[in-house]
């Protein structure tokens, strides 16, 4: 293998490093911010490492076609090594960020949804329900008055048909209804004295 391609190979060697290192500390902070339960973390470790595992022998069959060398190592821990020398913290720091940009963002959306979109669904439906209320009492009220103007002709039909009535036995379950439906009447519509 030529000079060249292990050059090539150190430094690539040395982002993917770097990279793991980024991955790393993202992942870190991320968990910690966001209070993952305990037995998540073991997953997401491993999950880190599958994925760098992936990532490093992609970026070793890029740059050589797998070959597995010192230098690769080397070059690994020394991207790794000056990462965590000096953007770690940075890192951290600008991760922390933007978690909190996030929640910043998630907050500014909700307190939008609830303006724009909940509020008036909620004014909507309480606007409903009370035309709703209205209608019914409206549709009581109709509903009383054409019972009060029906009562005479009623009374008339009754006395009326008294002679055919009274000669005709009434069944008992007829005899019942009628007789709730005259405690509804004067539940419904009580005499004013």
């Amino acid at each position: 293998m030529s000079p060249h391609i292990q050059w090539i190979t150190l430094l690539w060697m040395l982002f993917s490093g770097a990279a793991m290192g980024l991955a790393y500390d993202s992942y870190r902070v991320l968990s910690g911010q966001l209070h993952f339960p305990r037995w998540t973390l073991h997953v997401l470790d491993l999950l880190y490492w599958c994925g760098a595992a992936l990532f490093v022998f992609r970026m070793l069959y890029i740059s050589n076609y797998g070959q597995l060398r010192f230098y690769v190592f080397v070059g690994l821990f020394l991207g790794v090594w000056l990462y965590f020398l000096f953007l770690s913290v940075t890192t951290q720091r600008f991760v922390v960020m933007l978690i909190k940009t996030a929640r910043y963002i998630i907050d500014v959306l909700k307190r939008l949804f609830r303006l724009l979109v909940w509020a008036p669904i909620r004014m909507l439906l309480k606007l409903l329900k009370g035309l709703a209320v209205m209608l019914g009492a409206l549709a009581m009220f109709v509903f009383r008055v054409v019972l009060k103007l029906l009562l005479p002709f009623w009374k008339l039909a009754k006395w009326m048909l008294r002679p055919i009535t009274s000669r005709l036995r009434m069944p008992v379950w007829l005899d019942k209804l009628l007789n709730r439906l005259i405690l509804l009447w004067k539940k419904w519509f009580p005499k004013k004295e």
